[in-house]
């Protein structure tokens, strides 16, 4: 029997609003990708986005003319040459590692990982918002370890403050959204560094990473929209001491995988991140992140309603799936 491919679009909604500098959103919209063989079906989670050229209705389309494919058995390393890195792939890899790991009746994790996965500390979003609002958003979440703050607006000094201040236990990261400039990183990397903040992620539209050559780093610099494969590491070494790796941009796990660690091999440090999804989406990432420097999965925590079964969070601590969820 021919492997089958069916696709679905979901929606869940987000406790209040989920707020960065390109725009805020109230629901986060999936698409979920199943392969059947053999009486099992593995599913993967994908995020379409905008930022990058993807819609719903796109993505799911491109994962539909890959039904023929899927129908031939294709595999994960095929997948790589037949699909560009984004989050159609993603859907269908992540489904592939997920029907390879039930058809064999062994998990995902054995290949994935080095060694059996752990729970492991995953960072909380605070919106963005104006700074007495962060504050409050910090002080009800000073008790998790680590915070990754959204900023990117006028007098981000301002929100720096507020929330360092608010969360003085927490570790930070400032997550800019390519939003600062060149006539403001100067003034508010200073400002990072004097609150200890301890990464800051894309400061600068991708694009512009040249101009992070001549400027000091008093606080590590992260890569998020300027890397999405392990062939855009080469361009920013020296530029960014750390890259962000999401599945929606390397395109699945398997490509991920290879990002991390070649990034690794090139002495950068390493975040595994996430778009707004569901606890579908962040499974594998889960084992991605099992060498990573910082983990940012907090997708499932920020919406008013999760799949059934989920992952389990206590607190920041997020563990590895259940094979009921995937893998």
């Amino acid at each position: 029997m021919a492997r089958d491919l069916s696709v679905d679009v979901d929606s869940f909604p987000i406790r209040g609003s989920f707020t960065i500098s390109r725009g805020a959103k109230t629901s986060a919209e999936v698409v979920c990708c199943t392969i059947r063989d053999t009486g099992a079906s593995g599913r993967g989670e994908c995020v379409p986005y905008r930022r990058y050229g993807e819609t719903l209705e796109s993505v799911a389309d491109q994962i539909a003319d890959m039904r023929s494919d899927i129908a031939n058995a294709i595999g994960r390393k095929e997948l790589l040459s037949s699909m560009p890195p984004g989050a159609a792939r993603n859907a269908i890899d992540c489904a592939l590692w997920d029907l390879e790991a039930k058809l064999a009746n062994r998990p995902a994790y054995h290949e994935a990982c080095k060694m059996p996965p752990r729970p492991v500390t995953t960072a909380y979003t605070i919106s963005l918002g104006d700074p007495d609002a962060m504050a409050v958003q910090a002080r009800a979440h000073a008790d998790k370890p680590l915070l990754k703050v959204k900023v990117g607006a006028e007098d981000d000094i301002a929100r720096i403050r507020a929330v360092a201040g608010s969360a003085p236990h927490s570790r930070i990261i400032l997550d800019a959204n390519e939003a600062w400039t060149e006539a403001t990183i100067h003034d508010n990397l200073l400002a990072a560094a004097e609150y200890h903040i301890d990464l800051v992620e894309q400061p600068l539209p991708a694009g512009n990473d040249e101009l992070l050559r001549n400027i000091p780093h008093p606080v590590p610099i992260c890569a998020d929209e300027s890397v999405h494969t392990a062939d855009d590491l080469d361009r920013l070494a020296g530029l960014y001491d750390a890259v962000n790796i999401k599945l929606d941009k390397s395109g699945g796990l398997t490509a991920a995988l290879e990002l991390r660690d070649r990034a690794h091999e090139m002495g950068f440090s390493v975040m595994v991140g996430c778009m707004v999804g569901t606890s579908l989406a962040m499974a594998p990432a889960v084992l991605l992140a099992q060498e990573a420097d910082y983990v940012d999965l907090d997708g499932p925590l920020l919406l008013a309603r999760d799949r059934t079964p989920g992952l389990t969070y206590a607190g920041s601590l997020v563990s590895p799936p259940h094979r009921s969820l995937w893998g």
